[in-house]
C-alpha cells in the first residue's frame, strides 16, 4: 500500500502489485526532517524515522533528503551488506524504470571504485599506520625528556610545546584515518581505534567529530549543510554567498575587513577557544558521557605528566594552550587551503563527482607534505573515496584526472604556499563582494 502522501492515490494507481512506484520529482518534495525520502541504487527509502538513529548524525542523512544518495552511500561505508538490513524496512517503493540510470560520471565512477577494490587499493598497509602511531607517541615523549632534563627555561619550553604541537598535529590525521574506518576492515576496530587516538592521544571527542565532519564530506562547501563554510557569525566565504548577504543587509561583522581580523580569530583561536567550547556544549547537551570519561583521562594524563615539569596545575594549564595555539595554526592553514578558496553556495543537488570537485582541490605532493598535512593535500581522492587508506591516494590520482577530463570537470592542483595565500585573497575577495553588494542594494 502506498504511503499516505498528497500524492498517494497516484502512485497506487501507478504501482505494480505491492510495488509503488515514484519519480524523482515526487522524490524530492520529502526532504524534511520530519518527513525524509533517499534514493539508493534506484530504490526510494523512507528514512523519516532513522534520522535520528544514523551513526554518522541525522543531518548528515537528512542533507540528503529528496535526492539520490547512491554514490555517498557507497562512498562512506564499508560494509554495505551490513547497512542494507537496516535499509530493508525503509523501503517504500521503487523509481520509475525510466529514471532509475544514474548520470553518465556516476556511473562511471563507481566503476572506478569497483576497479580500485580489485586493485586492493582500499587495502590498508599495518605497517604504516603501526609506523605512523609509534612516531606520533615518539613526539610527546621527546617533550617530555626535554623538558625533564633542560627545565623549563624559554628555549626547552618552546621546543616542549613544537613537539607536542608536532604530535597533536600528526594526531589528528591520524584519528582522522580512523574516523572514516580506512584502517581496520571492521568498523568496529576503527571505532575503538578512533577513540583510543582522538580521545585518549587528544582530548577531544568521537561523537562531535562525526557531526561535524561528515557533514562537511557529505556536502562539501555547501552552505548551511558544511560546517566548515558556514560560519556567517565571523566569514563569509565564496562568491554567491557573500553577495546575497550584502543585497539583503544581513552579518554583524565587518566582511571587508575579514582577511585582516581572520589573523586574529582564526587561525590563533579555533582549536584553543572555538573547539573546546563547542566539544564541551555538544557532549553535554547530547549526555555523551563516555566521550566526558574519555576526554578526562586525557587532562588527567597531561597534568600528571607535565605539570611537575611546568611548574604546577596553572603553568601547566598555560603550557598546554600555548602548544594548542601552535597546533591550532598548523590545523587551519593546511585544512582550509583546500575548500575555503573554491566555490561556495546553496545545496545544487548536483552529483558526487561534480560537487567534490566544485569544493575541493589539491596541493603539492612530496614525503614532506605527504607528512606535514596528513596526505590532505591529495584532498581531491580523499573527499571522493573517504574510506581509502590515504596512503593510496597518489595511485588513485591519475585515473581521477582522466575521468575528471573525460566529462570537463576541473581538476585543480595549487602550489602549498599559493593555496596558503589563497586563504586569505579569498577571504579578501568575499569580504568585498559583499561590501558593494550592500552598499548597491
Amino acid at each position: 500500500m502506498a504511503p499516505n502522501t498528497p500524492n498517494g492515490a497516484l502512485l497506487r494507481r501507478r504501482g505494480v502489485g505491492d510495488q509503488v512506484l515514484y519519480t524523482r520529482e515526487e522524490v524530492a518534495q520529502h526532504r524534511k526532517p520530519g518527513d525524509s525520502w533517499v534514493i539508493l541504487h534506484g530504490e526510494v527509502y523512507n528514512v523519516t524515522n532513522w534520522l535520528p538513529r544514523h551513526p554518522g548524525g541525522s543531518k548528515v542523512l537528512g542533507h540528503y533528503g529528496g535526492q539520490d544518495a547512491t554514490v555517498a552511500f557507497e562512498s562512506f561505508h564499508i560494509d554495505k551488506d551490513y547497512v542494507r538490513k537496516y535499509l530493508k524496512p525503509l523501503h517504500i517503493g521503487s523509481l520509475l524504470a525510466s529514471e532509475k540510470e544514474l548520470t553518465p560520471v556516476s556511473r562511471e565512477f563507481l566503476e572506478l571504485r569497483k576497479q580500485f577494490e580489485k586493485e586492493k587499493l582500499f587495502t590498508p598497509s599495518v605497517t604504516f599506520f603501526t609506523i605512523y602511531l609509534l612516531h606520533i607517541i615518539l613526539f610527546e615523549v621527546a617533550a617530555w625528556v626535554v623538558l625533564k632534563y633542560w627545565g623549563i627555561g624559554w628555549v626547552p619550553y618552546i621546543m616542549a610545546a613544537i613537539l607536542l604541537a608536532t604530535g597533536q598535529a600528526q594526531a589528528g590525521w591520524l584519528q582522522h584515518d580512523f574516523g572514516h574506518l580506512s584502517v581496520f576492515k571492521k568498523s568496529w576496530m576503527n571505532h575503538l581505534a578512533h577513540h583510543v587516538v582522538q580521545e585518549g592521544l587528544k582530548g577531544a571527542s568521537c561523537y562531535w567529530w562525526n557531526i561535524r565532519h561528515f557533514q562537511h564530506h557529505a556536502k562539501p562547501n555547501v552552505f548551511l549543510k558544511d560546517p566548515d563554510v558556514s560560519i556567517p557569525l565571523l566569514f563569509l566565504v565564496g562568491k554567491i554567498i557573500p553577495e546575497k548577504w550584502g543585497k539583503r543587509k544581513w552579518g554583524i561583522m565587518p566582511y571587508r575587513f575579514q582577511h585582516n581580523y581572520f589573523f586574529l580569530m582564526g587561525p590563533p583561536l579555533l582549536i584553543p577557544i572555538y573547539f573546546h567550547l563547542e566539544v564541551v556544549y555538544y557532549l553535554i547537551k547530547n549526555g555523551q558521557w563516555v566521550d566526558v570519561v574519555w576526554d578526562l583521562l586525557y587532562y588527567l594524563r597531561f597534568h600528571l605528566l607535565f605539570a611537575p615539569l611546568t611548574g604546577g596545575f596553572w603553568a601547566n594549564f598555560v603550557f598546554y594552550f600555548f602548544m594548542r595555539f601552535l597546533e591550532s595554526h598548523w590545523f587551519v592553514w593546511v585544512t582550509q587551503s583546500n575548500h575555503i578558496p573554491m566555490e561556495v553556495n546553496l545545496d545544487q543537488k548536483e552529483g558526487w563527482v561534480e560537487m567534490q570537485l566544485r569544493g575541493t582541490r589539491n596541493t603539492d605532493s612530496s614525503f614532506f607534505w605527504d607528512w606535514f598535512t596528513g596526505h590532505l593535500n591529495h584532498q581531491i581522492e580523499h573527499h571522493l573515496f573517504p574510506t581509502m587508506p590515504r596512503h593510496n591516494y597518489y595511485k588513485a590520482a591519475p585515473r581521477v584526472r582522466e575521468l575528471c577530463a573525460k566529462y570537463g570537470i576541473e581538476y585543480q592542483l595549487k602550489n602549498t604556499w599559493e593555496a596558503f595565500g589563497d586563504i586569505v585573497r579569498s577571504l579578501r575577495d568575499s569580504g568585498e563582494i559583499y561590501y558593494h553588494a550592500y552598499h548597491e542594494s
